[in-house]
Order: structure tokens, then sequence, then C-alpha cells
């Protein structure tokens, strides 16, 4: 599918894949909104002759709800009360390529992520108004896309439980403008706190179900995580694996680029942003010794539960012509903490929100 939004234009780094697939270079994701020429994209299939303007939509929905509802993004504007969110949407992949053995998959960096302010309507609102029965226990989503085989390309969904949250949306609208092709539109899933693969870009039906949606990519180990620990080489057995429900927590700088010149032997200032996927932050903290030391980082603690909290800290460079590292890591209320490391190896890398590590090079000011 190609791009609206021109990310080569824009520096996004194109991944190589039947579908198009690119990223946002870490340092290109300092806004507080990301503005959407830098989101990264992930597309699974191709909408070759879908008609994708507003007017011409129709959402269904149906299966196990007592009134089934074909309605035009008009008839939800005017059928159900307006929602919005902020929220951070990451890839259930970001950080694949840092696991030390190598995964299926895109080898995404870290810039598979970004904050974005949604509005439509909440899910919730509009499975109350077909009547959903008391067997529902999830709901499938479906869209237009198809695999170079004619085939749908992704169709995942939601517990019951998370579809009837109100944090999830129904959007038509990101960052005050419309929807674009290239992130979705005319409508898809908000799902905060959930893989971006749950968001259902190009929504055409939501199938309300009596069991675990088992639509394209929603079977086998597509988006899931063993149970148990599982070692590279092993062979996986699908019935020990569950779907991803919840993204870990991670921090990241984006102050400055990966390799950047900074003064040697001054004080300088890194930024970045923090999340947890709808847990509250309780601390930010950078070390510049891989781990055995840490500085505790300025750090937003109030704002939108889904958002990114921005942090700083004011460090010491070292002396003239030395390469450093700069980690940083978030700990949640909870007392979850990112891994220093890697996460739990998994054979299709997911979730892997092990701390960044960024080199900066000191030179003479």
């Amino acid at each position: 599918m190609s791009s609206e939004t021109d990310p080569i234009k824009h520096g996004l780094i194109i991944h190589e894949d039947a579908a198009f697939n690119a990223e946002t270079p870490v340092h290109l994701l300092d806004d507080r909104l990301t503005p959407l020429e830098r989101v990264f994209q992930r597309s699974n299939g191709s909408l070759q002759g879908v008609d994708l303007s507003p007017e011409a939509w129709t959402l269904v929905i149906d299966g196990e709800v007592e009134r089934p509802l074909a309605l035009s993004i008009a008839d939800l504007r005017s059928l159900l009360p307006p929602a919005s969110i902020t929220t951070v949407m990451e890839c259930a992949g970001n950080g694949r390529s840092l696991f030390d053995a190598k995964t299926d998959g895109i080898p995404w960096g870290l810039g598979a992520v970004a904050c974005l302010h949604f509005e439509g309507v909440r899910l919730a609102d509009l499975l109350v108004h077909a009547g959903v029965r008391p067997g529902a226990v999830y709901v499938g989503h479906e869209s237009p896309d198809r695999t170079a085989a004619g085939k749908p390309a992704l169709s995942r969904g939601l517990p019951i439980s998370k579809a009837l949250a109100p944090e999830t949306l129904v959007a038509w609208q990101v960052n005050g403008a419309p929807l674009p092709a290239d992130h979705g539109g005319p409508l898809r899933i908000v799902a905060p706190g959930y893989p971006g693969s749950a968001w259902q870009k190009w929504l055409s039906r939501i199938w309300v179900r009596d069991r675990e949606h088992d639509g394209a990519r929603m079977t086998g180990l597509d988006y899931r995580l063993p149970r148990h620990p599982i070692m590279p080489g092993e062979t996986p057995d699908p019935a020990d694996f569950e779907v991803i429900t919840r993204m870990g927590p991670r921090a990241i700088i984006t102050s400055h680029a990966a390799g950047s010149v900074v003064p040697a032997d001054s004080g300088i200032i890194v930024a970045g942003w923090a999340w947890g996927h709808g847990t509250a932050i309780a601390s930010v903290a950078i070390s510049l010794d891989q781990g055995a030391n840490w500085l505790a980082a300025d750090v937003e603690l109030s704002g939108p539960v889904y958002a990114w909290r921005r942090f700083t800290a004011a460090i010491r460079t070292p002396p003239c012509g030395t390469a450093f590292t700069i980690t940083p890591r978030v700990t949640l209320v909870t007392g979850e903490t990112q891994p220093l490391g890697q996460a739990p190896w998994n054979p299709k890398g997911y979730c892997n929100n092990g701390c960044q590590r960024l080199e900066l090079i000191a030179q003479p000011a």
C-alpha cells in the first residue's frame, strides 16, 4: 500500500516486507502528540480497489447481539455520544530486533510507537446500542485488506471486558484531523494498553462472539506469548501460548539521536518519554554505567493515564573523545520495571521492553 504521508520524506525507516511497514527513528518522537507524518506504519495486506471514503463506509455489528446494525459514520456521529482519548499506541513487535537470538517478524527497533489523540465513540456505547447478549465473551474485528493470495490480512479482536471498557473507542479522527487511510481511516479500533495489532484498522465489521475470536493472525503463535519460558531452538506448542492483552512499560530518550556529538566534560539535559500503558508511573531513572548506578530523573506524574509522560535529567558528560551510553528505565506504581537486558525471549519477538541503550559521543565544545 502506498503512503499518503510520504514516510521517506519525513525520515521514517522502511522495512522490506510484502506489505508496507515504516518505523520512526526514536529522536523524531520528541513531540507530546506524534505528528501523523512521523507515526509508524504497520500493514499486513493490500487495500487495492477498496473505496475508503468516509461517505461510502458502512460498519456492521452482528453476532451475539439483539439488534444487528449496519451504520454509516454519520449514523455513529448522530446516534452515540462523542468520546476521545490521548494514548500511546505501540506495536507488539517494538524492540524485536534487540533480542539476542533472532526471531520471526519485522525487525523493529524502538520506533514502532506513537502518542496520539483519537476521537470517535466508545465501543461500549455501540455494543449497548446493538444489545449484547449475556453469552458474549469476545468481539472479532474485520476489515477489507487482503493478502496477495486474496485472504483476509488481519482479523483480531478483544475480550468483551476490554470491548466494554470506557477507554476503548471506534475512532474516525486523530490529532484533530480525519483519520487518514495510512492509519486506518475511515474507522479503526482504539484499544489503549493492548498491542497495536488489536487496534483494527479500516474497521468494517464487529462480530460479537461466544468464544475467543479465531480470525486471521489470531491463532497459533501470532500475537501470543508463552505461559512458560521457552528457549531459542525449542519447538513451541501453540497450546502453551496466550493472547497478548497488555504491553509492558518503557522509557525512551528522544532529545538526542543515536551517535550524536555532545560537549565533553559538560552538563547536558537529556529528555524523553515514559509510559505504563494505563498503569501510573512511579519514577524514571538514568544510568551512565550500564545499570550499576542510577540517577533520578524529573518526570511528569499527572496527566492522561494512557499517554506518555515527559522526563528530563541533567547529566555530566565524560572527558573528550569518549563514547558513552545512557540507559533510561521506568518503574510503575505497582513496582513493575523494565528489564535492564531483554524481556523473556519468544519465537515471534513480541513485547521486548528491555531498556534503551543510547550511545552518544563527547567531543570538545
